[in-house]
């Protein structure tokens, strides 16, 4: 008869052969590195009725391009240290229905960035399922 017994006690640091420290440094790292990679890349969110919504970091500001087949939106939010310019494009094919821009006297802050393509954003969605 052959008797075997087993801990019921797992954890990570029974599981690893590394050091607790060692895993942990590991784990901080491997965010961090994820987390500066998805801010460097273009992040890519695919919308339903086939929108394809692609955001870029522009310096201090970004650019977003939204595409539904031949259609094309596009925002570029530009910020230097004294001033913040705005640029709104829609077109179909070669066609531009919108070409505008604004100048604001002072730069806008990283939430303002963010909120302007948010409601960019939302409301081309709107308007392309109204469509």
């Amino acid at each position: 008869m052959f008797t075997a017994r087993f801990s019921t006690g797992y954890n990570r640091t029974t599981m690893s052969r590394r050091s607790p420290f060692t895993l942990l440094v590991s784990v901080l790292l491997g965010v961090a590195g994820l987390g500066m990679g998805l801010l460097t890349c273009p992040s890519t969110v695919s919308a339903s009725d086939n929108l394809h919504i692609e955001i870029t970091k522009k310096g201090l500001g970004k650019e977003v391009v939204i595409t539904q087949g031949a259609r094309e939106w596009f925002m570029l939010i530009e910020v230097t240290p004294e001033n913040s310019v705005v640029l709104r494009q829609e077109k179909v094919h070669d066609t531009y229905l919108v070409d505008e821009s604004e100048t604001h006297d002072r730069p806008m802050t990283t939430g303002e960035v963010d909120a302007a393509i948010t409601d960019y954003v939302n409301s081309v969605k709107t308007r392309a399922t109204k469509e």
